[in-house]
């Protein structure tokens, strides 16, 4: 038996013990009864974690149609990374940005987000990643796109992602001190960065979760339609907009008092052209390395 299938059999064990009475087998088309349960029927600190980031979400959700579009080229690293998969299922999906067509279910705590969900798309499970009312092997793939870094517990969402999965898991995230040096952050808003209340993820950490991944690198285009972070690292005028910082979870998690000075000096040194002078090297660059990251593991 090979390590990787002995830690999906022990995760299995742990999970049916702990929720199977909450597992429901899945046909494409339905979702399962009971999908609020994990989001509300969790206690202790993972309860309170889970409840604020639906609410960072359910604020921040508002703007996420306009601000979040999928980047096609990410979607195309992403959908080539799911292989064959004939059935997906979506963890942590947001407003659904870049769900392949073989997707049968979402799963997103926040109704703000899946309310923005595309006319057509699979059903959305009101659910939490840590415990995913599913039954065991329900998709040929499971995938969570920049989601990981805000769960509540990180081993039990990996494990139900192992769970509910038959052939493949797709992560994409940050490697958290490459993005944390992005000029953004370490030139004008490093406390922000340091009051981030969003618990850096190591990439080394899910490798070994997953119980072995590859890890590609995602390079960010210049003209990123996806407005995360380090989307707009060679149009920084962006961030000087409330509607763009509006649909980045740092932003919103961060007060107006430790924002605006660093704002400020950006807005000050893109005037003077002190900012282009500084990142000469970028204007030119079609691509950056932010850190971003695709792991991709088979079962």
């Amino acid at each position: 038996m090979s390590s990787k299938h002995q830690l999906r059999q022990a995760v299995h064990h742990r999970a049916k013990r702990s929720h199977g009475r909450w597992k429901t087998a899945f046909t494409p088309g339905t979702v399962p009864a009971r999908s609020a349960y994990c989001l509300h029927s969790r206690h202790g600190p993972g309860k309170k974690r889970i409840l604020q980031d639906v609410a960072i979400y359910n604020s921040i959700g508002a703007t996420y149609a306009d601000t979040r579009r999928p980047d096609p080229r990410i979607a195309a690293r992403i959908h080539q990374a799911l292989g064959g998969a004939a059935t997906v299922i979506n963890v942590g999906a947001g407003t659904g940005s870049y769900e392949p067509p073989q997707t049968v279910l979402a799963v997103e705590p926040s109704s703000v987000m899946t309310a923005q969900r595309p006319a057509g798309s699979a059903p959305a499970l009101e659910a939490s990643a840590e415990s995913i009312p599913l039954a065991d092997d329900s998709a040929d793939a499971a995938m969570a796109l920049l989601t990981v870094h805000h769960w509540s517990d990180l081993e039990s969402g990996i494990g139900e992602l192992l769970r509910i999965a038959r052939q493949r898991i797709v992560i994409l995230t940050f490697d958290p001190d490459i993005n944390h040096r992005f000029w953004l952050l370490k030139e004008y808003l490093p406390e922000a960065a340091t009051l981030d209340e969003t618990p850096a993820v190591a990439v080394e950490r899910l490798v070994t979760l997953l119980g072995g991944a590859s890890i590609e690198t995602v390079p960010i285009p210049h003209d990123c339609t996806d407005g995360f972070l380090a989307a707009y690292w060679r149009r920084p005028e962006a961030y000087l907009d409330p509607e763009v910082r509006a649909g980045i979870s740092l932003f919103a998690q961060t007060g107006d008092e430790v924002l605006q000075p660093g704002l400020a000096r950006l807005s000050d040194d893109l005037t003077s052209g002190r900012w282009h002078q500084h990142h000469a090297d970028l204007l030119d660059r079609e691509a950056l390395d932010a850190g971003y990251r695709l792991l991709v593991a088979d079962l």
